[in-house]
């Protein structure tokens, strides 16, 4: 399987795609072999992750094989985002994951035999596994045991920028990390018991806390306080939202699974010149940017945090506040990777998140990415099965001006209809029916504008006065 999980080659760099922040971004690449980290494998949760040279295994408990290799696959994209080698990887068919290794007996020394052959220093495993899981697996094939979840984290952490962003990931790191603390060894102190106890009373009382209690503690207390942090944020957020919809202004989210190309349609879109990278959750930090529609019509226009199967629920409830921006959409513009292996699959698990944050009700406009690297069979087989979806290629600005009208058709139509005659010294009106409204006709009087317009209520509560 070497051959196939090969680094993705980065395009020219384009001056619109935020270059200089993705050449920053690879600076801090890190390098293999330098490491200060403990080397007794027990100790893991006290030490960062440290991913150089890795091994994958995935249990195949239910669909095709072709579903398995496409999870194995979106394993090591991720891995190698994350600054991994990819060596090897291993898929074993169960009816459900081992309970005690995640893995069979038997798999486990194949697996071990694949981290001596190939000389890997860390084992990735495709899913969530409980921290005896982790422990029983590491002392078995004597190396680092990381599983899905962690590997996402640790993407999140690196590509965090905004304090929001830091917080968002901090948060879900700690709710992951606090049920896999564990203690180092026997050299930490206990508590000893009292007269009543089975100790041995005086002389045997342990000082209080052991270290284990004190981590905890200290997890919880930092928990607390970014809870706190991420809720004052999500106030300051929901303000903004808040003046936008006042302002009349409709919203549109893009959303989609991780590099499928949103950052990309939103540059072709609004010139936003956000970082595009070939990399999976390059984006973390929203970006909202105003444009038009072609008929003259004031929108905002947001990229999102990128999906992906089983995203963690830590992640999912430390970004529920970014995520909301979704929820609060007039349109969601859903990107899909057409040249990917399983599109269906992607939009289906777009979507159950969707689901989760409650924007699964929002109208959705489908669009399908990178048409210029799909096949001619996938790309008429994706036509039969969304019939309204765009087929567009952000990269060459293909089907990029019917976006702009599929967008213009389902954006909300302002409900009220006025014939106003404006003073020609009133022109902020008029540019405020452009920005929130339709004009529909135009006649320029001696008195004044005459204009037939469709608003929303609040500005034709504002128009009344001038009623023709």
């Amino acid at each position: 399987m070497r051959d196939i999980y090969q680094t993705p080659v980065l395009d020219e760099v384009d001056p619109t795609t935020g270059d200089l922040e993705l050449e920053e971004r690879h600076s801090l690449r890190r390098v293999a072999g330098l490491s200060t980290e403990l080397t007794d494998v027990t100790e893991v949760e006290y030490r960062q992750l440290r991913l150089e040279r890795v091994v994958l295994v995935g249990v195949w408990t239910e669909g095709s094989v072709e579903d398995a290799d496409n999870s194995l696959t979106e394993l090591a994209a991720l891995a190698e985002t994350a600054g991994s080698q990819v060596l090897e990887g291993l898929i074993q068919r169960r009816s459900r994951p081992d309970a005690a290794t995640f893995i069979g007996r038997g798999k486990v020394d194949e697996l071990r035999d694949v981290v001596l052959s190939t000389g890997a220093d860390t084992v990735i495993c495709d899913g969530e596994l409980s921290p005896s899981q982790l422990r029983k697996l590491e002392s078995q094939v004597k190396v680092k045991v990381v599983d899905r979840t962690a590997l996402i984290l640790d993407i999140f952490a690196q590509h965090a920028k905004s304090k929001e962003g830091k917080a968002q990931v901090e948060l879900a790191q700690l709710q992951y990390l606090l049920p896999r603390l564990r203690g180092w060894g026997e050299s930490l102190s206990r508590q000893g018991g009292g007269a009543g106890g089975s100790g041995g009373g005086v002389g045997t009382r342990g000082p209080g806390e052991t270290k284990l209690e004190t981590d905890r503690r200290r997890i919880n207390t930092r928990i607390s306080r970014l809870k706190r942090e991420i809720k004052n944020m999500r106030t300051v957020r929901q303000t903004k939202r808040s003046r936008r919809q006042a302002s009349g202004i409709p919203a549109v989210a893009i959303a989609g699974y991780t590099n499928a190309g949103k950052s990309s349609l939103l540059n072709q879109l609004t010139q936003a010149g956000v970082l595009v990278e070939n990399a999976l959750f390059a984006t973390l930090d929203p970006t909202t940017r105003r444009t038009a529609a072609e008929d003259g019509r004031v929108f905002t226009l947001s990229d999102t945090v990128g999906f992906v199967r089983h995203l963690p629920h830590q992640i999912v409830e430390a970004f529920r506040s970014t995520l909301e921006e979704v929820a609060e959409a007039d349109l969601v513009v859903h990107v899909v990777d057409g040249a990917h292996p399983d599109p269906e699959g992607q939009v289906s698990a777009v979507r159950e998140v969707l689901g989760e944050v409650g924007a699964d009700k929002i109208p959705e406009l489908l669009v399908v990415n990178k048409v210029d690297a799909a096949d001619e069979e996938t790309l008429l087989r994706l036509k039969r099965t969304w019939p309204d979806a765009v087929f567009v290629s952000a990269r060459s600005g293909a089907g990029i001006a019917d976006v702009h009208v599929a967008i213009a058709q389902r954006l909300p139509r302002p409900a009220v209809d006025l014939r106003v005659l404006l003073p020609y010294d009133r022109g902020d009106l008029v540019a405020q029916i452009h920005r929130s409204g339709q004009v529909l006709n135009t006649r320029y009087t001696d008195d004044g504008t005459e204009l037939q317009v469709r608003v929303n209520e609040q500005l034709a509560a504002e128009l009344e006065s001038f009623r023709h």
